[in-house]
């Protein structure tokens, strides 16, 4: 029964530092993601990376996508394609360049410089999300870019690791099947969204059980999840996409009021605190300078990269720093091609534990940034 106790303290110890967090004039989200740090194995020992902990946090980041969905707006995300596109390559092509020829600075082979610089491309907008809904900036045209831009990213980013895996570890993955398999999720989300979740919500709602709407709503976002992760698609973009699809129905209010409270009263908190449940100082002494240097790398290749990507298509420059800050973040994403390398010896095992490190800095730097980036606003 250990779990129970542990989600009593990730719940009580999210709140109170978010709230700390605010007092201190920083996003909430900020605190909670350090609380993790705190409570895991680098600092206190209280939580530990768990079969609970990944469960929840993974429903925890799929709500939190959801209700990104539920809040766009669908035409002003049709509008900026073209700045997401722009948005995209820039994030990948800068932070790719940067992290392959640090990669060669530090010694590494071909193949691992490859791979270091390709986990560099990948975003997370998760935390980028949360941070732009505290500060009231989540129906924006740099947030809409932002989401549109994420999505390209995790394609993109997916398809390099699919040729980067055949190329050098001998694997059976066709770079052919991965896109085909990209477009029949595309093409099949788009025409189930647009076609049958309508009269399906319609036809669930009226049902005489408790929460018949809300429930509904969560068997789309967990349908369009798993779909996507069958086809080699990010959960997040499928819970995305479901978010999308419902917004555009009658319901899309009261999903989102009702499924809110539960998201942020349990799961989503697991899910900040699990970011920081990957950080251990165990031998990163001798590494500091690499960790301080790659940060670095990694935070500025995407903040212009993507900053410039915004700009060429009509940005002005604090717009364009905005959404490039929104790409910062590599979170979860980072994390699981991190742990793709390590197994298939493109990352070796002496860095892991500091390209872990980078990846929590680059998410713990994004909410400050961004802060600081609104708060200058005319």
């Amino acid at each position: 029964m250990e779990y129970i106790l542990q989600l009593g303290i990730i719940v009580l110890s999210t709140k109170l530092a978010g709230d700390l967090s605010v007092r201190l004039g920083q996003p909430a989200v900020l605190g909670k993601l350090l609380i993790g740090i705190l409570l895991g194995p680098a600092v206190l020992g209280w939580i530990y990376p768990s079969a609970f902990v990944e469960i929840f946090s993974q429903i925890g980041v799929l709500l939190l996508m959801f209700m990104a969905g539920l809040e766009t707006d669908v035409e002003e995300l049709n509008r900026n394609r073209n700045a997401s596109l722009a948005v995209a390559f820039g994030g990948i092509i800068l932070p790719f360049l940067g992290g392959y020829l640090m990669g060669i600075a530090i010694g590494l082979d071909q193949p691992q410089a490859i791979f270091l610089g390709l986990l560099l491309c990948a975003t997370s907008v998760s935390i980028t999300v949360q941070s732009l809904k505290e500060l009231g900036k989540s129906n924006t045209r740099e947030s809409t870019t932002i989401l549109g831009a994420a999505v390209v990213d995790d394609v993109l980013v997916v398809v390099l690791l699919a040729f980067v895996m055949s190329l050098f570890v001998g694997g059976d993955a066709s770079i052919g099947m991965v896109i085909l398999k990209k477009v029949i999720f595309f093409v099949t989300i788009f025409i189930i969204g647009w076609k049958l979740i309508p009269p399906l919500m319609r036809w669930l709602a009226p049902l005489n059980v408790s929460e018949a709407v809300i429930s509904a709503g969560l068997i789309v976002c967990l349908a369009f999840a798993y779909y996507g992760e069958i086809l080699g698609i990010a959960g997040i973009i499928g819970a995305f996409a479901a978010g999308i699809a419902i917004s555009q129905t009658e319901y899309k209010e009261e999903v989102e009021h009702k499924l809110e409270p539960i998201a942020y009263a349990v799961f989503v908190p697991v899910f900040f605190v699990s970011v920081g449940l990957h950080v251990s100082f165990d031998g990163i002494g001798s590494q500091i300078v690499l960790i301080v240097i790659l940060s670095l790398i990694a935070i500025a290749t995407k903040l212009f990269g993507s900053g410039l990507g915004a700009k060429l298509t009509g940005f002005d420059t604090r717009s364009s720093l905005i959404i490039g800050s929104g790409m910062v973040s590599r979170g979860e994403v980072a994390l699981i091609i991190a742990a793709i390398g390590l197994e298939s010896g493109l990352l070796l095992q002496d860095y892991f534990t500091s390209i872990v490190i980078v990846v929590i800095i680059t998410t713990l730097v994004t909410p400050p940034m961004l802060k600081v980036l609104y708060s200058r606003a005319p």
